[in-house]
């Protein structure tokens, strides 16, 4: 088992029931229901971060394409086309 590390932390009278209840059923520890909860809220957070390396090349391209400005006679369509569908 890894090097355990003591914290203090409050939480609802709501949690609590709920913790409680399911340490019992799941037969495990507050503890270990805690340190799971944890790993899975970030490991959410981890993979919801965004790539800042995507995101300079988006910029990068964004930039790009607005400086050669917008290309006369392409489309055959106008905005309102679009929304009128």
């Amino acid at each position: 088992m890894a090097e355990m590390i003591r914290k203090q932390v409050y939480i609802e009278a709501r949690q609590e029931r709920l913790l409680k209840s399911l340490a019992k059923d799941l037969h495990v520890t507050e503890a270990e229901l805690i340190r799971r909860g944890i790993d899975r809220g970030l490991d959410r957070m981890a993979g919801a971060r965004p790539d800042p390396a995507a995101w300079s090349e988006a910029e990068r391209y964004i930039l790009a394409r607005m400086r050669k400005g917008t290309i006369k006679g392409k489309r055959r369509w106008t905005r309102e086309d679009l929304y009128g569908r």
